[in-house]
């Protein structure tokens, strides 16, 4: 399946740098994987990437200085026994931004795109932790007055993110449903312990 492209095509008019879809891949891009509670940032031709159910991830770019970043939150509020704030909504927009803001981005010219918050298993709580993840970046957003231009939040699907830093192209395609019991321990470890378990990562076969 050709994975969706959330370039500056599809965004709204008068932002820079048109984005010419393209599914060829530079190998010479390094890839660096963002996981729970990470945050990732870069100036140079970089592919941040990520798989998400429930969490949510905002990608973070300035157009002009051609910064962007990449976070991944887990829930959207910190708790008491919170090992890494970084896996929490505020901190983790906050540590995204003062990435950005280290390597020289503007925050005054700062665009988002944000992804996940997907309600991939069946549960009987209202609003889901994907809902609440969702209802977060769009307000956190909104508050802050940094454009959200593109999105793919909500749904019953997993998604791969990837996200090039340079460009500020996103690429997301859905991922295999196989592959869902491994995303959902993988965040329901992380949630429970701290401590996420690693599983690779296949490559995706478009860009």
């Amino acid at each position: 399946m050709t994975p969706a492209l959330y370039g500056y095509a599809q965004n709204r008019r008068g932002l820079p740098h048109p984005a010419q879809p393209s599914f060829v891949r530079a190998h010479h891009e390094p890839t660096r994987r963002v996981g729970i509670g990470e945050v990732a940032a870069s100036g140079r031709p970089l592919r941040l990437q990520t798989v998400l159910g429930s969490c949510v991830s905002v990608c973070l770019y300035d157009p002009e200085a051609r910064i962007g970043g990449m976070n991944h939150i887990l829930v959207p509020s910190s708790r008491s026994d919170c090992q890494c704030a970084a896996r929490c909504g505020v901190q983790a927009m906050e540590l995204l931004i003062n990435a950005l803001m280290n390597l020289g981005a503007d925050r005054r010219r700062f665009v988002a795109k944000a992804f996940g918050a997907g309600n991939v298993v069946p549960v009987f709580q209202t609003p889901t932790v994907g809902d609440l993840n969702a209802k977060f970046v769009r307000r956190f957003l909104s508050t802050e007055r940094i454009p959200l231009v593109a999105e793919r939040l909500g749904g019953m699907q997993a998604v791969r993110v990837i996200f090039h830093a340079h460009s500020g192209r996103v690429f997301v395609h859905t991922v295999d449903g196989s592959r869902l019991p491994r995303i959902v321990r993988e965040e329901t470890s992380y949630f429970n312990t701290g401590v996420t378990e690693r599983f690779p990562v296949e490559e995706p076969i478009l860009f």
